[in-house]
């Protein structure tokens, strides 16, 4: 079920009411893009670019934050994970920098993204395109055989990636068994670290992302469960943001990503609502064990992962200068843990990342990072905020549309969220891809159940549906 091309304008027209509602800007202004297209690095660092980086991406991402390569090193191996240099191309003070300090990060709706830099910067010039030279900040990152961190560098050079794979190819080539030694490690070296962070008690939920897919002049709702890559792929970013928030908290001064601990209540009540689902909580096991073994694909699985997110909620950055404050530990990371590895995107990565080459250099932190240290968790928060009700206005934006002929039709979903009182919640439907409130009682959490949709209304942006 998709939106018809003649649906494409009045989508196209909500897409621009949505903006204006919630006051996205509109390009950027002469002085920045004058600043941006005139920009030349600043700082430099050695020549790297002997070193044969590859990328992975979504398809159509030009904004190209990482560039990778793996070896084996002895019996471990070594990872060269080189991050877009941001901070040498943005004059602290000038133009663009003001501008990334109002954006916070890049918002991504249907029909284009609203990007934090410029695209001269972010889509060309600091993007680590193949066959051009850029500055990064390249780590170095020794691993032994059982995938554990034994050594960290971190420092300025100048790299150049040989090759541009998105996930679905590089998916292809490794269980094809035909990628080269750099790529094939990716799985090794991704799957040591997920048995890493098992041990550790970190845990990543496995919930199927719901999309919004243009084709043409039409729009499709998705449900995409990630491929293997992309979790490996985020295992050397998670690595990398873990050997950073080592780095500062030991120099005493930078800035983490920190998440508290679920009440001992919330986890309790995830094991009833386990209990409830019929969902396997052997004694013993830990949350992590328990979220690691499951199928997301099974009804009750997915409504348990659902109620799960409700643990990874408060999410914030803890910035400091004199000693790390208690607790700084990210839950779900089960460790301290820093973004330092989408800078293109977020403006939090900059700083972090010039914190961490400044403490391995054993140099003073510049005034210009140490003096937005405390303003960049408010800053962020509310980034982060915008982000969030930008991603869910587009996706109920498109829901209703798609909605908006079959009011009154019965369709096939899940129960995945229920208030206390079992009057009200959420349900997920089998196709299209939708996720959306219900009211009405004698519906069970996780349980398969028929529901008439009530509401689809584009104006509002929502949609209804209640038990057939």
């Amino acid at each position: 079920m998709h939106l018809h091309a003649g649906d494409g304008a009045r989508l196209r027209a909500g897409f621009a009411e949505l903006r204006a509602d919630l006051g996205l800007p509109e390009g950027f202004s002469p002085e920045v893009l004058d600043e941006a297209g005139r920009a030349v690095p600043r700082l430099t660092g050695g020549d790297a670019t002997g070193i044969p980086f590859f990328t992975v991406d979504p398809p159509d991402s030009m904004d190209l934050d990482q560039a990778m390569h793996l070896e084996r090193r002895g019996d471990g191996y070594r990872v060269h994970y080189a991050i877009a240099d941001v901070a040498s191309w943005v004059v602290p003070g000038g133009a663009v920098d003001a501008e990334t300090m109002k954006r916070v990060e890049t918002l991504y709706l249907p029909d284009g993204r609203v990007p934090l830099h410029p695209p001269a910067l972010s889509e060309d010039a600091a993007s680590l395109l193949p066959g051009q030279d850029r500055p990064a900040v390249l780590w170095t990152l020794d691993l032994d055989a059982g995938g554990d961190l034994t050594g960290t560098d971190v420092r300025r050079a100048t790299v150049r990636s040989r090759r541009r794979l998105d996930y679905a190819e590089a998916q292809r080539l490794i269980d094809a068994e035909s990628a080269d030694e750099p790529l094939a490690l990716l799985r090794e070296i991704g799957r040591l670290r997920e048995r890493v962070e098992r041990e550790r008690g970190g845990v990543s939920l496995p919930i199927p992302e719901q999309e919004i897919v243009r084709r043409g002049d039409t729009w499709e709702l998705e449900f995409r469960a990630p491929v293997p890559a992309e979790g490996w792929n985020a295992q050397i970013s998670l690595l990398t943001g873990m050997a950073a928030a080592d780095l500062m908290a030991n120099a005493g001064i930078g800035i983490l990503r920190t998440l508290p601990s679920a009440p001992v209540g919330a986890l309790e009540q995830l094991r009833r609502v386990a209990r409830a689902l019929d969902v396997d909580w052997p004694d013993g096991a830990t949350y992590g064990d328990v979220i690691h073994g499951i199928d997301p694909a099974r009804p009750n699985n997915a409504a348990f992962l659902q109620e799960a997110t409700g643990l990874l909620r408060g999410a914030g950055y803890t910035a400091f200068d004199a000693g790390v404050p208690e607790p700084a530990v990210h839950a779900a990371v089960a460790d301290e843990y820093a973004h330092v590895t989408a800078p293109l995107r977020r403006l939090v990565d900059r700083f972090a990342a010039e914190v961490c080459v400044s403490v391995a250099a054993g140099d003073d932190v510049p005034e210009w990072v140490a003096a937005r240290l405390p303003v960049l968790p408010k800053t962020m928060e509310t980034g982060d905020r915008k982000a969030h009700e930008v991603e869910r206005e587009a996706v109920d934006l498109v829901e209703a549309a798609v909605l908006a002929p079959y009011v009154g039709e019965e369709f096939d979903a899940v129960v995945v969220d229920l208030n206390d009182k079992g009057d009200a919640g959420t349900v997920q439907l089998r196709a299209p891809a939708v996720r959306a409130k219900f009211s009405g009682a004698g519906l069970k959490l996780g349980s398969a159940v028929r529901v008439r949709l009530t509401e689809a209304d584009p104006a509002k942006r929502r949609v209804r549906f209640a038990p057939a």
